[in-house]
C-alpha cells in the first residue's frame, strides 16, 4: 500500500485555512473591540466555530479522493 499524497496536501490546506481565517478575524478588531463584551463574545464564538465547516468536505477528500 502507497502512501497518498492528499493527505499531506490536505493537512497544508487545513494550516492553510486557519492561518487565512485568523487573519481575516483578526483584521476585524479595532472594530470588534469597540462592541459590548457579550456581542464580542458571540462573535468569537461564532467565527471559531464556522471555519470548522469546509474541514468535512476536506478531511473527505483526503480519505477518498471524492468531493461528495
Amino acid at each position: 500500500m502507497t502512501p497518498s499524497w492528499r493527505k499531506p496536501v490536505g493537512m497544508l490546506a487545513i494550516l492553510t485555512l486557519i492561518l487565512v481565517w485568523c487573519i481575516v478575524i483578526v483584521s476585524f478588531s479595532d472594530v470588534i473591540g469597540g462592541w459590548h463584551w457579550i456581542a464580542q463574545l458571540v462573535f468569537y464564538v461564532v467565527t471559531g466555530i464556522v471555519w470548522i465547516t469546509p474541514l468535512k468536505p476536506l478531511l473527505r477528500w483526503m480519505e477518498t479522493g471524492k468531493w461528495r
